[in-house]
């Protein structure tokens, strides 16, 4: 019953409707009180021969009229109880994807896909049942329950209400403990389906792999056998859950012969009617409903306790990254100076910066190139501050980075990563998530400097075509170009290329650079790249291996040393030199 006292907050803020369904569950448990004593006395009149048609008539109608009453009140209860749970559901979804949205990347690094959907989904919805139906058969057992028994005590007979009550503290132990192991395999289960989740998310984002490995077979049956790990989870569930039943209606019978038993033992000894016993077991069936419910409620609570907990668990992982007291409120432009000593990614020992430094002047372009795992990537990763815990110091325009709001700084940056993603929705849309009230002008032009324009043109309904996991299949090289549009609508002072345009062609990638360069005169850059043409412009390169710095200048000057980038052109120059060469032969 912990989860009530949890969801204290959200029945604070729902209390009006709450109490109002409760007061009404309050009603429905008193007035259905009178239709059992109406067949008492119609039965001891029937017993006296003093029953007439008009008494008769009297009885009925009444039994009529607190049919229709319980029927409204039933009915907004309903809407009240079970209307303000949905409240719930929906306050717990957008905690949760406000939640996820400020993690930083090592959060979902160390997260399935699937395992967090099925937070947002199976597990609110068990909790939402819980302040719903776990609500109503809380008070409506309660109140149920206990105006049924005052009645059975007060108005037929107190010892023989003491009588049919005896099997119900053996029904409470019960009950308790079958609580106890539901909640426990309840959260197994859960984790269970959470492995399906992810194995389906991961199977569709992955289809196309395994079709062309032809694992189908192989992927089918681990769908297969974690699915059989859901069912057998889900049955040990079902073996607790199907206890209930049984446990109450062998108490419910046991009371039933008690009272048959007692009952005819007090109208020979005239101590009460036979009026009286039948009203008396028509309480005690009254009964059933609660009792029953007694069973629902652990059942209810116990799934809904142990999915809050597991929505709790998730909510109390800190975020990393917060703005500092104080915190920079606008855009930063200006230098940009990289001094870091050292840095490891989270859970990895291994450095994966180790002293690098550079500074990059405002309107100048850097070019950062080195084999993979040379460190490329975590550079950008800290520039973007996707991660803290460095040792040094980044600064920008004189400003260590994390003075500023991190919504200010990172509007002034942008990042088209390697693995590039597009929406579902239509192209123009995909380039305007950047500035959503950019006027088309401004979206063309973007698509223009990223040269993927006359690529839409082709497209039969142009920049309406829907792309993403419901649209048409692009190639790498146009969705890199449609990101890079993306990027480019913000006007951002500082633009990072993470070998981006690796899928494009050397002519392509030439036009691209050049449109950059003339779109962005006093504007910062940063590329990296395995492809040196992408880079050699550049007034400052970065050579990485192991993630340090090597060599750093720009082309003429690193082509002077004689190291690696000059090594590395060369590598490039003659591969180059060879497919032109098959070119010229095949023709």
């Amino acid at each position: 019953m912990k989860v009530f006292i949890k969801l204290g907050w959200f029945f604070k803020e729902k209390k009006t409707e709450y109490l109002v369904g409760i007061f009404m569950l309050a009603l429905v448990a008193v007035i259905q009180l009178i239709p059992p004593k109406v067949i008492g006395y119609t039965i001891d009149e029937i017993g006296a021969g003093s029953l007439t048609k008009g008494s008769l008539a009297k009885w009925i109608g009444l039994i009529i009229i607190v049919a229709i009453i319980m029927y409204a009140l039933r009915y907004y209860w309903r809407k009240m109880i079970f209307g303000s749970s949905n409240y719930l559901a929906k306050a717990l979804r957008e905690k949760l994807f406000r939640h996820f949205s400020k993690m930083s990347p090592a959060f979902y690094q160390q997260r399935r896909v699937g395992d967090l959907m099925a937070h947002a989904t199976n597990d609110i919805s068990a909790v939402q049942q819980t302040a719903g139906g776990g609500v109503l058969t809380l008070f409506d057992s309660a109140m149920t329950g206990g105006f049924v028994i005052l009645a059975m005590a007060f108005t037929i007979d107190w010892r023989l209400t003491l009588i049919a009550l005896l099997p119900m503290p053996f029904m409470a132990i019960l009950t308790s403990y079958y609580g106890k192991l539901l909640h426990t395999r309840f959260r197994t289960a859960q984790g269970a389906f959470s492995d399906l989740n992810d194995k389906t998310q991961e199977s569709i984002s992955g289809i196309k792999v395994i079709k062309t490995f032809g694992h189908q077979e192989q992927d089918i049956g681990d769908f297969t056998r974690l699915s059989d790990e859901v069912v057998e989870k889900n049955l040990h569930v079902a073996k607790v859950d199907s206890l209930f039943d049984p446990t109450i209606s062998l108490v419910i019978g046991v009371s039933f012969i008690l009272t048959l038993s007692f009952g005819a033992k007090f109208i020979v000894d005239g101590a009460m009617s036979i009026g009286d016993l039948v009203a008396f077991t028509t309480y005690l069936g009254l009964l059933v409903w609660p009792m029953l419910a007694i069973g629902m409620l652990f059942n209810i609570v116990e799934r809904g306790s142990a999915s809050y907990d597991r929505i709790e668990q998730l909510l109390r992982v800190p975020i990393e990254m917060e703005d500092s007291f104080g915190a920079i409120d606008r855009r930063p432009n200006g230098d940009v100076i990289f001094r870091v000593k050292s840095f490891c990614f989270p859970d990895d020992t291994t450095p994966a910066l180790q002293n690098v430094s550079f500074h990059l002047k405002e309107g100048e372009t850097l070019g950062i190139v080195g084999k993979t795992g040379s460190g490329k990537t975590a550079v950008l990763k800290l520039l973007l501050r996707e991660f803290d815990g460095y040792d040094g110091e980044i600064m920008y325009n004189g400003i260590p980075i994390e003075q500023y709001k991190k919504l200010c700084y990172r509007e002034a940056i942008g990042y088209v990563p390697q693995d590039h993603f597009l929406f579902s929705a239509s192209i123009y849309e995909n380039i305007a998530f950047a500035n959503v009230q950019a006027k088309e002008e401004i979206v063309y032009r973007a698509a223009r400097t990223a040269h993927i324009h006359e690529d839409i043109e082709r497209f039969p309904k142009g920049y309406e075509t829907v792309v993403g996991e419901r649209g048409v299949s692009l190639s790498g090289g146009q969705k890199q170009r449609i990101s890079i549009a993306r990027a480019l609508l913000t006007k951002p002072e500082l633009l990072i290329l993470d070998d981006s345009l690796s899928a494009v062609d050397a002519k392509t990638e030439e036009a691209i650079l050049h449109s950059l360069k003339e779109e962005r005169m006093d504007a910062t850059t940063i590329i990296t790249s395995h492809r040196l043409s992408a880079i050699q412009h550049a007034e400052l390169i970065l050579v990485m291996h192991d993630g340090t710095i090597v060599e750093q200048g720009n082309h003429d000057e690193l082509m002077s040393l004689k190291g690696r980038y000059c090594e590395m052109y060369r590598l490039q120059q003659l591969e180059q030199l060879v497919e032109q060469g098959g070119q010229v032969h095949e023709g």
